[in-house]
């Protein structure tokens, strides 16, 4: 059974910093795509961010520069590293993978950046 549970988010303010982790069971987590999706309040789910299983990386325009994903394949775990938080961040952000055909996505950890 896929499971995939995030962590790391909370309230920061503008110009501040979180990591969030998404811990991937039920899988062999080093062959897979990871991906980060975020939605925001009245707005559709958005890729954030993905990582190959060799580490390459793909960013939406909106957050290259101030994101970094990474992974951690003997913890089973990927990380968004945030900075240079924006209240335009402000979402629920989700780790996703795709798996025999099909979407898993996690409970999701919600971001709000606010003064």
């Amino acid at each position: 059974q896929v499971q995939l549970v995030e962590s790391g988010g909370g309230l920061v303010q503008p110009g501040g910093s979180l990591r969030l982790s998404c811990a991937a069971s039920g899988i062999i987590f080093r062959f897979y795509v990871m991906d980060w999706y975020r939605q925001a309040p009245g707005k559709q789910r958005e890729l954030v961010a993905s990582i190959t299983p060799g580490g390459s990386t793909n960013y939406a325009d909106s957050v290259k520069g101030r994101f970094t994903t990474s992974r951690d394949n003997a913890k089973n775990t990927m990380y968004l590293q945030m900075n240079s938080l924006k209240p335009e961040d402000t979402a629920v952000y989700y780790c996703h993978v795709n798996h025999m055909g099909r979407p898993y996505w996690g409970q999701g950890t919600q971001v709000i950046v606010s003064s």
